[in-house]
């Protein structure tokens, strides 16, 4: 199978670069970053320069190429790469390239909770392409994870904690969530990318339990064998943060006002009752900061996967 990664460098796309090519597929892994690059040729990849806001470069990378991963948002994204240039016009841009170089499948990675009346607009966005996608004619499938723990559990808490001793958490830290090691997605989309058959055309892949923020901050502590000192930012307060920071960086506003939102604005949860599930050890208490298994959950686990809607 020749298979194309988008977003190749990132904690998924890398994650799956590296499934393929042990493997043994094809690989052809793109990133905006020549130092990227680099590293996807050490990881066995093919290497090529594109840009989801360039169309003539998203033809040069779907050229050839059988199946095609999107592993790339733009939520953190500013200016040129902001959410409305990544998510919305590039993703589209990649999936009228894909169709026209006859891709056979394409593989998205949505968002747990994408729907059309989500309170926050990168989720409303991530459904629109899934319709997108599916009015292509192209063969698909769409990956729904929970929030990944490599950026939501360790980069926005934990890592601040183990570092230097306290974190900052984003309004009440009181909202259950559900985190997903990259590695667990990774595992899906290699299926849907490189199986005739798909496991089911939607698949909300999550871990084995549902924390608040300031939960993780607890079991970071627990783990490292430190006090769980946090500092918290009210959702007042970032409501007044976000109108200041936006015009200057939209994708941090867009994470101040989705940390503002009342507990229970949206579902971030999954219930592991009634889902298909794959038992097993999986690494949903993923390696993070020298904490081995013991952050989020540790041992046996079921990561679910349901075909629809919100699993609250």
């Amino acid at each position: 199978m020749y298979v194309l990664v988008v977003g190749a460098s990132g904690v998924l796309g890398r994650e799956t670069v590296r499934r393929l090519r042990a493997q043994g597929h094809r690989v052809r892994g793109m990133t905006r970053r020549p130092e990227a690059a680099r590293e996807l040729e050490g990881l066995g990849a093919e290497p090529v320069l594109g840009d989801l806001t360039d169309p003539a470069s998203l033809a040069r990378a779907c050229a050839g190429v059988e199946r095609v991963l999107a592993a790339a948002h733009g939520l953190l994204g500013k200016d040129r790469n902001d959410s409305a240039a990544i998510d919305d016009a590039g993703h589209r841009a990649l999936i009228d390239a894909a169709r026209n170089a006859g891709v056979a499948r394409f593989v998205y990675t949505s968002a747990h909770g994408a729907a059309a009346d989500h309170p926050i607009e990168f989720l409303r966005t991530k459904w629109a392409l899934e319709q997108y996608l599916a009015r292509s004619g192209m063969d698909y499938a769409i990956l729904r994870p929970t929030a990944f723990m490599e950026w939501h559990a360790h980069e926005f808490n934990g890592k601040a904690l183990l570092a230097k001793g306290r974190t900052v958490v984003l309004g009440r830290g009181t909202k259950p969530r559900n985190f997903v090691a990259a590695r667990d997605v990774a595992a899906f989309a290699v299926k849907c990318l490189t199986e005739d058959a798909l496991p089911e055309r939607i698949l909300t892949i999550g871990g084995p339990g549902n924390f608040t923020n300031d939960e993780v901050t607890a079991l970071y502590a627990a783990a490292a064998g430190i006090a769980p000192r946090a500092t918290h930012l009210s959702p007042r307060l970032l409501s007044i943060l976000a109108r200041v920071i936006t015009p200057l960086h939209a994708g941090i506003g867009r994470v101040m006002t989705l940390s503002a939102l009342p507990d229970d604005a949206f579902c971030e949860t999954v219930l592991n009752s009634g889902c298909l599930a794959i038992r097993g050890s999986c690494h949903s208490a993923v390696d993070v900061g020298g904490i081995h298994n013991r952050c989020i959950r540790s041992g046996r686990c079921s990561t679910s996967r349901r075909r629809h809607g919100r699993e609250c």
